[in-house]
């Protein structure tokens, strides 16, 4: 019998779909600001650049706060306002702020096989830890939508940033045995340097389309097992045989 492990699983774009949502209104936004300033130096491209530098520039400073969309599209709408020297109307700065927090809105999808996968893990044995970044509402929200407290229980970990730091923290208060721990999830920056930087096993789960501030080098010698899949379906068969 495989001997029990505890898992640790992020959220978004790891058991639900996210990114369509947010990619949806980065176009629709973008399109829309260069429509209003309608000038030959401000192109779709340029915008969609500058948004994904203000975005990400907030999310490096606090941690995911539901604030910081909406605000990357204001403030990249001001910086090409001010750019060209056109004025501010404070209309679409509300329009922008509106399409912007309606991301967090959305019905909630589960990816293909998130409920058979937790069953079967769940089923053999294994610990099961929902680990999310957010705030709790937002999080919590998602949570009930998909029912998952049946699997997880009391072991759900929402933080608003999600870096080593916090992993460590929810290692070692918990006394994690880290020989025996995963964390699976779809992002580099998030998940899996985190992971193998606290020493403990790691599953990428590749997604269709990922965001840029996902993506960054992996330079860390893997303590454990360091993995990419391509579907949940394959993540029971990988625990069964470690």
């Amino acid at each position: 019998m495989t001997q029990q492990q505890q898992i640790l699983f992020d959220l978004d774009d790891t058991l639900i779909y996210c990114n369509r949502y947010f990619f949806r209104a980065i176009h629709d936004c973008t399109t829309l600001i260069q429509n209003w300033i309608n000038h030959p130096i401000v192109t779709y491209e340029k915008i969609k650049t500058m948004h994904s530098f203000l975005d990400t520039k907030l999310i490096t400073e606090t941690g995911f706060k539901s604030d910081h969309f909406p605000q990357s599209f204001v403030d990249t709408y001001l910086h090409f306002n001010q750019l060209i020297s056109r004025k501010t109307k404070q209309t679409e700065i509300d329009q922008l702020w509106e399409m912007g927090r309606a991301v967090y809105l959305h019905q909630t999808e589960p990816y293909p096989y998130m409920q058979d996968t937790l069953t079967k893990l769940q089923n053999d044995g294994h610990e099961l830890h929902l680990y999310t970044g957010g705030e709790p509402n937002i999080q919590w929200r998602k949570i009930k939508d998909m029912g998952l407290e049946s699997f997880f229980n009391e072991r759900i970990h929402i933080r608003q940033k999600k870096n080593t730091a916090a992993l460590e923290q929810i290692l070692t208060d918990l006394n994690f045995q880290r020989e025996r721990t995963w964390m699976i999830g779809n992002s580099i920056r998030n998940d899996i340097v985190p992971a193998l930087s606290s020493g403990i096993h790691a599953i990428h789960v590749l997604v269709p389309e990922e965001w840029s501030y996902n993506i960054v080098s992996v330079n860390i010698e893997p303590k454990g097992e360091f993995i990419t899949v391509n579907g949940l379906n394959e993540i029971p068969a990988i625990i069964s045989k470690i």
